[in-house]
């Protein structure tokens, strides 16, 4: 209260400072115009007077217009209608034992000792503890996923499937429960496929992670902490090619590459969900958020999702191409530093105790040698923005890919039958 009343003393302060400072002026105004001839006085007031009596300019309103607002609402509202039937929740259920209070009878004292027995008899007591009778089925955890196929083809994190010995089901946007298999799990993101025995079902359109710019309008569409079913959030994205490192139930741990950062709401419930664009297509899937903070979430790009479709649909497991030597990739102060003779690639070095490249591997046995810096691969240029993993991560194990290097300055190319990098 005393704090307050200073302030309005404060306020009030300064208001009659500007009144003592308007009043004193004009008394020195007039002061001024009563020591001057009266002609002189009566065309200064008169000046003066006009000036003060003249109707004040009409500044127009400024005008509002909440067309683009409401063209964003309208966009929002269509993707959101045609997309929510294509997102499904995934609810993880698992057998639980069945655990109540039991009660065993166990000797008391030194009643077990036959010399005390003669005296004092067999004194037992009930002794309660926790016992198992049974199991049964229980959700136990969940998150969201979408419909790729109409045949039933599901993607979510590989984190919400990741117990081997749960069960799941899909409840779908219209109420159908449904039994799931997990396909496949990607063994270096986090992402899985499953597959429910259905058809006909609504389906996403993918769109170009790419062409994702920050700034850009997203939407996410998920199982809100496991609870609230096809809740929306809408945000920008505010960065991109972000790595972290995710931490999930039991243990969980992924390093995730390359993702996209967003402030649209993310939670563990929608985990699994699409992060959309305006136009309805996803661009990415939810799978992280910053627990310290608020409103950042990470999601992964779709263009690396759907080369693990493809990867699946060809091999019936989700594979990634193996080269097999460890490099750095060369910046303009990375080419200061090594005094190196381009700015871009990716140098051949090792570290560690571990070699640049791998003994028996497909760049060993195509002759690559620690020191080569690699600059292409089948044309595609090795920058900064484009590594060479990310550009090897565009084809399948045993395709033939041609890379362009430079050894003691020269340049030269070399064909490396990819191998399959285990996991």
């Amino acid at each position: 209260m005393e704090e307050g009343n200073n302030q309005n003393q404060k306020i009030l302060l300064k208001r009659s400072v500007v009144g003592i400072l308007v009043l004193v002026g004009g008394a020195v105004l007039v002061a001024g115009l009563a020591t001057y001839g009266g002609g002189f006085k009566a065309s200064l007031l008169d000046f003066f007077w006009k000036k003060i009596s003249s109707p004040a300019i009409n500044i127009p309103e400024p005008v509002v217009s909440y067309q683009s607002a409401l063209d964003i609402e309208r966009a929002v509202i269509s993707v959101v209608k045609g997309n929510s039937d294509a997102v499904v929740s995934v609810i993880q259920t698992k057998d639980v034992p069945i655990l109540e209070q039991c009660v065993r009878s166990e000797p008391f004292g030194f009643s077990d000792d036959p010399f005390f027995r003669q005296f004092f008899g067999d004194i037992r007591i009930e002794v309660p503890y926790i016992c198992e009778k049974g199991t049964q089925k229980k959700e136990v955890g969940g998150g969201t996923g979408f419909v790729i196929s109409s045949d039933g083809l599901i993607v979510t994190n590989k984190h919400v499937v990741v117990d081997g010995k749960s069960q799941y089901t899909i409840l779908t946007n219209s109420g159908q429960k449904l039994e799931a298999r997990v396909l496949a799990k990607d063994p270096f993101q986090d992402f899985a496929i499953l597959k429910v025995e259905a058809s006909g079902l609504p389906t996403v359109i993918f769109g170009n992670s790419d062409s994702i710019e920050i700034g850009q309008f997203v939407i996410a569409i998920g199982n809100a902490l496991g609870e609230f079913r096809n809740t929306v959030s809408f945000g920008v994205v505010s960065g991109i090619r972000r790595n972290i490192s995710a931490f999930g139930p039991s243990g969980f741990r992924e390093v995730l590459e390359e993702v996209i950062q967003t402030d649209a709401a993310i939670n563990p419930g929608n985990s699994g969900g699409p992060l959309l664009n305006l136009k309805g297509e996803v661009v990415g899937i939810n799978t992280a958020v910053a627990q310290d903070a608020q409103n950042i979430g990470f999601t992964i790009p779709i263009n690396r999702v759907k080369r693990s479709i493809e990867s699946f649909k060809i091999n019936g497991k989700i594979v990634y191409p193996y080269l097999g030597v460890r490099y750095v990739t060369i910046t303009p102060q990375i080419q200061k530093e090594r005094n190196l003779p381009v700015d871009r690639g990716a140098l051949l070095v090792g570290g560690d105790g571990e070699p640049a490249v791998v003994k028996d591997s497909p760049a060993e046995k195509s002759g690559f040698k620690a020191g080569d810096i690699l600059l292409e691969v089948n044309g595609e240029r090795i920058v900064e923005e484009n590594t060479l993993s990310r550009l090897l991560q565009k084809y399948q194990p045993k395709e033939v890919v041609s890379i362009k290097f430079l050894r003691n300055k020269e340049e030269r190319f070399l064909e490396v039958i990819l191998g399959e990098q285990v996991s």
